[in-house]
């Protein structure tokens, strides 16, 4: 392990606005996951979750001053960036495609595994269904394990409108799902 992949965000983030290639693959490497994972969940399309990841770190790199530290941890501030590409990119797109996650199926129990699928399918589906900023909220509190507060400042909202949010979504989502 090399002496700069064990720096924090802060510090890279500074070798990063000198131009530091090495500092930036570094912290690509360490967060592409979690924010794929994150634009698949408000997208629901591996390819768009993909571009929007590669444009948010792209954006990073060529403008790498827009990240204040002293204002937010590095993560909060590129989950922000990442879930407004993902809102902007829906509202460029007018039809909603769901990826199928191909899952091994279990020959003792099929038939287990075929609802568990449908359920899955009937959730995505439902919470794609949501207005974007519900969906956003969502995302946030229950797939990225944030913190309300954390949330509400990646979205740039109070956290009582975050919570409305939230409370208004999980009710649309018990009322579609028949709960």
């Amino acid at each position: 392990m090399s002496v700069i992949s064990k720096k924090n965000d802060e510090c890279l983030m500074i070798m990063i606005q000198k131009h530091h290639h090495q500092a930036f693959d570094i912290l690509v490497q360490r967060h592409h996951q979690r924010f794929y994972t994150m634009s698949y969940r408000m997208l629901f399309n591996q390819n768009d979750a993909q571009d929007i990841v590669q444009e948010a770190f792209l954006k990073l790199w060529n403008n790498p001053n827009s990240y204040q530290s002293e204002k937010s941890l590095f993560t909060t501030w590129f989950y922000k960036v990442v879930a407004n590409l993902c809102l902007d990119h829906k509202k460029k797109i007018k039809t909603q495609s769901i990826e199928h996650i191909d899952h091994v199926a279990d020959p003792s129990d099929l038939t287990e595994n075929l609802e568990q699928e449908q359920a899955q399918f009937n959730l995505k589906q439902t919470i794609i269904s949501l207005p974007k900023r519900q969906r956003l909220a969502i995302v946030l509190c229950f797939y990225e394990n944030m913190s309300n507060k954390q949330a509400a400042q990646i979205m740039n909202i109070r956290l009582k409108a975050l919570q409305s949010l939230l409370m208004r979504g999980k009710a649309q989502l018990k009322q579609k799902l028949n709960l």
